[in-house]
């Protein structure tokens, strides 16, 4: 969001890309100390009414900035995000730090180790400022924030706090996860870029887990490079975490920052859904199509793509029947009825059903063959539009489950707005694993506008 939007606790420096900050404080002409204390301005000006924190102590932010700096000085290496403040989901373990979970079931839960990604991200020299508002136990039953940009509406969700402080540029970048729409649909909602990985590439280890076949740690950003920046530091193999595999370390900041060797295609489709969106989705994505021209067909997904969101919702509620039965059985009353249901209705899926479900990712993911063969990545909505009014819910993730169930990278960009201003973002979605040449599209993308270099 820019300086003109959100005029309060404006800093100049806070107007600069990660990347751009990032390289003047590995040169010394920057001190992570002032870094932090720009940010923590910006929050006080307006976390009264975005309310995006879930925990946040500016003295803890300023020591870690304060032994960075004095680290630099010494002249010791730096690592790749060396005094960059990181805003992490509070569904994300943190030892010292409290981790709440969006529950009063886990008020005052402080864990004891940090979660694997927070021991990649003070490894690599970034602060952990604080922690970000989740929906409860990272569900559906919304939490306190609010969408920067219009108050009245929904930040979106469960990544609703990370979405928005780096919307409201409290923050360079944040981490969030997904397992429907967590990532995408609030990035999309609040206008930063949003960005799922593979399904696996990031280590869940010390994260709240809800339903393991589909959940999937993201990031959100100002830009693309900024995202694949923050995300790459993130990618690595754990044993604890089964659905990661033993591989080279990925160049994503390098290839997303490349240009392509030719102009990428894109194929355009209309996924489940399609109809029922708003109709500034509709003229937004024609545009973008016709403007596209030559570089973007139409495409059509294989009719078993009709059943993606009942078979993630299958694996989704089974499993967190499962995940969150210590929950229930703690505190059934304390949770919500939107929680309560959940559960009973995962607790009454036939063990069947779930294991056939289970079978449809790859059925589905197979049905992309053709048209990966004929694009560089798939086009579609984000959301189904802007932002909408009411904080009873964070939205509708019917354009984002169907690719966190095939386990596909995607990616959103704040390309079009509504006709009231409103940010609706593009969605990117790749091949599995091919998360690096997906940036790079999306850099591209991202350049059409005038927004980046190209």
């Amino acid at each position: 969001m820019t300086a003109k939007t959100l005029p309060r606790g404006h800093v100049a420096m806070l107007d600069l890309t990660a990347r751009e900050l990032r390289d003047r404080l590995a040169a010394g002409a920057l001190d992570a100390a002032a870094l932090v204390e720009a940010c923590l301005d910006r929050i006080a000006a307006l976390e009264p009414k975005v309310q995006a924190w879930a925990w946040l102590d500016g003295d803890h932010a300023l020591q870690q900035a304060r032994a960075l700096d004095a680290h630099r000085r010494s002249g010791r290496p730096v690592g790749p995000l060396h005094g960059l403040p990181v805003a992490l989901k509070d569904v994300i373990d943190t030892a010292k730090i409290p981790t709440a979970n969006g529950t009063a079931l886990d008020e005052g839960r402080v864990p004891e180790k940090d979660a694997w990604l927070v021991e990649r991200l003070k490894a690599a020299g970034a602060i952990v400022i604080g922690k970000t508002v989740t929906a409860e136990l990272a569900f559906l039953h919304p939490g306190k924030t609010r969408n920067p940009h219009d108050e009245s509406r929904t930040p979106g969700g469960s990544s609703s706090g990370s979405a928005a402080a780096v919307a409201a540029g409290m923050v360079p970048f944040a981490v969030g996860t997904q397992t429907g729409g967590s990532v995408i649909r609030p990035a999309a909602f609040c206008g930063t870029v949003g960005f799922k990985p593979s399904f696996g590439a990031i280590p869940r280890t010390g994260v709240l887990s809800q339903s393991p076949s589909l959940d999937t740690i993201g990031v959100f950003a100002r830009t693309v490079e900024d995202a694949a920046l923050l995300a790459e530091v993130l990618y690595g193999h754990d044993p604890a975490d089964r659905a990661t595999a033993l591989a080279p370390a990925p160049r994503l900041h390098a290839i997303a920052t490349t240009k392509p060797p030719v102009r990428p295609t894109l194929a355009f489709l209309r996924p489940p859904g399609w109809d029922d969106a708003h109709p500034d989705t509709h003229a937004g994505l024609s545009e973008l199509v016709e403007a596209l021209g030559e570089q973007c067909f139409e495409a059509a997904l294989p009719s078993a793509f009709d059943e993606a969101a009942a078979i993630r919702e299958r694996i989704n509620l089974a499993e967190m029947a499962k995940s969150y039965y210590g929950y229930e059985k703690r505190g059934r009353a304390q949770l919500s009825e939107e929680m309560q249901g959940a559960l009973d209705r995962g607790k009454a899926i036939p063990a069947r059903d779930y294991i056939a479900a289970l079978d449809w990712p790859d059925v589905l993911y197979a049905g992309l063959d053709e048209i990966f063969e004929r694009c560089d990545a798939i086009l579609v909505p984000a959301a189904p539009g802007p932002a909408p009014e009411g904080h009873a819910s964070t939205g509708d993730s019917i354009f984002n489950g169907l690719w966190t169930l095939c386990g596909t990278p995607a990616v959103t960009v704040p390309l079009l707005q509504s006709e009231t201003g409103l940010p609706m973002g593009v969605q990117l979605v790749g091949r599995r694993g091919d998360d690096a040449r997906l940036l790079r599209t999306a850099r591209w993308l991202e350049g059409l506008t005038g927004e980046t270099e190209a």
